[in-house]
């Protein structure tokens, strides 16, 4: 049993107002479907689905295509190389023969014999291999001049030190040669530095002895040490006929007349000693050094006075100019006639400017003869 105040006043009027609504929407829906011809709502819904397929199906929208890639631009084409010329058998000689011997113009192999077989290599396989150059063995040793020699006698030098470096600065030292004659046997002592108040400090020393026979100086050994680097030897093996070095593992020819930088200027004394005349044109010497041998070439300037404080010296004046690719400092060495041709100036002038020349100041001749 429903409560009264369900059926009072406000809610009746609802309930017909909402039965009014629907009857309205009701009778709309009927004309609406009379009107268009559709299938009535009782219709079955199978029908529904049967017109759905046979209706014509809509057109596809039409998708417009994604735009190109952009390309890049392709390199140059390159050209290939060009097919290598196949020589016939007679010209492969030509792969080993210089550029000079190849005659000019176009080469025109000549025609194979009719009964000569085919060659079955191919072409590119022979071109691939190339003939490997032969190295070519290393320049011998230039031979030196042999000469007549009369070695001086024992002397003591002391001479003064003018230096000049390539940065234009200028200093002063002293040095000291000890030449020792024993007949068959040598010694010799070149020591050059600064001198102090008590002492003197040695920036080199070179140290040289060996033998004297017919063909004058024949060092057996020669050290050189300069300050602030190791002290190196130079050997001289006349048996083996090889020099070798403490510096390098190098070795050279050894050859009879052959000196080191100590007794080079002595050697030259004992050439003209022998025969003045012998001082005439290219003087050759090969001389061992450090790491090397070369052949040192004097060449005579001229007769000099010279201004010592010995008083003035008559002297013969020996050059070696630089050599390009051997030598590239110059060697000059002045020689005294009227004293046994000892050295009494010595002057190197390097490449890049330096100079250091060494004067004479006082010579002390052991040998009263002078032979």
């Amino acid at each position: 049993m429903m409560p009264d105040s369900f059926f009072s006043p406000p809610r009746r009027r609802t309930v017909i107002f909402v039965a009014v609504i629907g009857a309205l929407h009701y009778v709309a829906l009927e004309w609406l479907t009379s009107r268009a011809s559709m299938v009535p709502l009782g219709q079955d819904h199978a029908q529904v689905v049967s017109m759905a397929l046979i209706a014509e199906p809509p057109k596809p929208v039409p998708v417009a295509p994604p735009p190109p890639p952009k390309l890049r631009p392709l390199p140059e084409p390159r050209l290939p190389p060009p097919p290598p010329t196949e020589l016939p058998s007679s010209d492969t000689a030509q792969f080993t023969a210089p550029a000079s011997d190849a005659p000019e113009g176009p080469v025109t192999p000549a025609a194979p014999a009719a009964s000569a077989p085919a060659i079955t290599a191919p072409a590119p396989a022979v071109a691939a291999a190339p003939v490997p150059a032969s190295v070519p063995p290393p320049p011998p040793v230039e031979q030196a001049r042999r000469y007549k020699t009369n070695a001086p006698a024992s002397a003591q030098f002391d001479l003064h030190v003018d230096r000049r470096d390539a940065d234009g600065t200028k200093w002063q030292g002293v040095a000291a040669m000890a030449w020792d004659n024993r007949g068959d046997t040598y010694q010799l002592k070149l020591e050059v530095g600064l001198s102090m108040l008590i002492t003197r400090i040695n920036l080199l020393v070179l140290t040289s002895e060996g033998l004297i026979d017919g063909s004058g100086i024949v060092p057996v050994t020669a050290t050189e040490k300069r300050k602030g680097r190791a002290q190196t030897a130079t050997h001289f093996n006349r048996d083996a006929k090889a020099i070798t070095f403490s510096a390098t593992t190098a070795t050279a020819p050894w050859q009879e007349g052959v000196q080191d930088k100590a007794t080079v200027p002595f050697q030259l004394a004992a050439i003209g000693r022998a025969d003045v005349n012998q001082l005439a044109g290219n003087i050759d010497i090969l001389v061992g050094e450090e790491k090397e041998a070369t052949v040192f070439r004097f060449q005579l300037v001229g007769e000099e006075e010279l201004e010592t404080k010995m008083g003035r010296l008559v002297t013969w004046h020996l050059r070696r100019p630089p050599k390009p690719g051997t030598y590239s400092s110059q060697l000059d060495i002045w020689l005294a006639p009227s004293m046994q041709w000892y050295p009494v100036q010595i002057r190197n002038t390097e490449a890049n400017g330096a100079l250091t020349t060494q004067t004479v100041t006082q010579i002390r001749v052991n040998d009263a003869t002078g032979k």
